[in-house]
């Protein structure tokens, strides 16, 4: 039986309508490729205050609301991932990779120019097809 993973992830979205990308480091898993920030949903602990949580301690950001956007469900070889994606536009702070990863605004338009873990493809396509 692979290894289950409950994460909260932030489609994190700035006034002039770019999102947040963060990379992952080399030695984790999907390692190297772009990600939506976010972690692991704790025991006990609801999606949002997973997300908050997470957002601050990844990306140094102070959020203040988000919505539920999707919930995808991805088998890899090794663990089985749950996804609950919200959007993020209610937020304040300075972006900064707190663990050292690297992060980056871009537009809608430019997210095929990054390279994201099999599990994220049903977000681009949802994002592709918004008004963002």
């Amino acid at each position: 039986m692979s290894k289950r993973i409950h994460v909260a992830v932030g489609i994190v979205i700035n006034p002039q309508k770019k999102i947040l990308l963060a990379k992952r480091h080399d030695h984790l898993h999907q390692g190297g490729k772009w990600e939506f920030p976010g972690g692991k949903v704790e025991t006990n602990e609801s999606v949002t205050d997973a997300l908050i949580r997470e957002l601050k301690e990844e990306v140094n950001l102070d959020v203040n609301s988000t919505s539920a956007f999707m919930d995808i469900s991805h088998d890899y070889l090794d663990k089985h991932v749950r996804l609950d994606i919200h959007l993020v536009t209610d937020f304040s702070g300075n972006v900064s990779g707190m663990e050292g990863q690297q992060v980056k605004w871009v537009t809608v338009q430019s997210l095929n120019e990054y390279e994201f873990p099999e599990a994220n493809k049903p977000i681009l396509e949802k994002l592709f097809n918004l008004d963002i």
